[in-house]
């Protein structure tokens, strides 16, 4: 197969590129490499890809409309896995424009390349910001999801609606994904886990956002990598659901979580532990844009191909702890 990967440079779009050239798949990966968080780490990701054989790179933004039509034209892409995305729920409070123009008309370029070059199956990643102000736990993708808190929630849900129509209107097989809290080796720097990290490392506080009473379905990234893959070949079926619905979209959304959701605090003890020292606490009220928990249900995706997420907490962690170590000692 010939596999486009967007985001290729990204943390989970790296480890999904990892494993589709050990499987001996034929990978394009394109990546905008832009500066939300630091360059270098995308690049040190993207030279270990570039080192294989069957990797193609293409620095390009997914918003440059005659950059992705030629980028569709010139493969012929068997499937699709679309990972990049202006990610971020804070973030989106200070740029907002960044999200339209990333995750909105990006994402309609994908649509539009998978359109008119009959790609087999198209895998996009949604997140659990949907759920939004949703207080039924846990997270099921039949709930409604009309209320979000940010809008990376809003474009994240506003993808999953897209994705819907050019299904129905054009055959097109699309699974979306909507990830909870992905970690571990390789991670962005903007995440909590990674400022914890990096905070304890170098002596400094860290805040902690509405005094610790918030909970998180935090998922290792070897977890999320494996559904992906055994989605990738699990094309969706049209299905008239029990709701009067008549649809002809292809089209299916599960989560990916661990179905555990962990108290902050306990995870910050996970992360002191680890590393071996504790850490100072500066509580904090709670963010704009933030919700009290996240919590996965995977039924659907043990059903269909068989997976449940099942990597501990504390196992995750120690994972990441070690590479932080590695790498800032090596680029020290």
């Amino acid at each position: 197969m010939k596999i486009l990967v967007t985001g290729a440079a990204g943390f989970v779009g790296f480890f999904v590129c990892q494993r589709l050239l050990q499987d001996g798949h034929t990978v394009c990966g394109i990546d905008n490499l832009n500066d939300y968080y630091s360059v270098q780490l995308k690049r040190d990701r993207l030279a270990q890809l570039i080192a294989q054989s069957n990797f193609i790179f293409q620095q390009l933004d997914l918003d440059n409309r005659a950059g992705m039509e030629a980028l569709f034209a010139q493969n012929a892409f068997t499937h699709v896995i679309h990972l990049a995305a202006q990610a971020g729920v804070r973030y989106s409070l200070q740029n907002p424009h960044a999200y339209a123009d990333g995750n909105l008309s990006g994402f309609l370029n994908i649509l539009e390349g998978c359109r008119h070059s009959g790609t087999k199956h198209l895998i996009f990643a949604s997140s659990s910001s949907v759920y939004g102000a949703n207080t039924k736990v846990p997270f099921s993708t039949e709930d409604n999801v009309d209320y979000p808190v940010s809008l990376y929630a809003v474009t994240k849900k506003a993808n999953e609606l897209m994705a819907h129509s050019y299904s129905h209107l054009y055959d097109i097989p699309v699974t979306g994904l909507r990830f909870f809290t992905v970690y571990g080796p390789w991670g962005r720097p903007d995440m909590a886990y990674f400022k914890f990290v990096d905070a304890i490392a170098h002596g400094h506080p860290i805040e902690v956002y509405n005094y610790g009473k918030m909970k998180r379905d935090f998922t290792y990234i070897d977890d999320v990598v494996e559904g992906i893959v055994r989605l990738l070949d699990h094309v969706p079926k049209a299905v008239t659901d029990e709701k009067a619905v008549n649809s002809k979209a292809r089209y299916k959304i599960y989560n990916i979580g661990n179905h555990s959701p962990v108290e902050l605090l306990t995870f910050i003890e996970v992360i002191e532990q680890a590393m071996g020292k504790p850490v100072e606490k500066i509580m904090k009220p709670m963010q704009p844009g933030d919700v009290i928990a996240t919590y996965a249900d995977v039924e659907d995706l043990m059903r269909d191909v068989g997976f449940k997420p099942k990597t501990s907490i504390e196992d995750g962690i120690q994972k990441f702890v070690d590479w932080y170590k590695s790498y800032y000692a090596a680029s020290a």
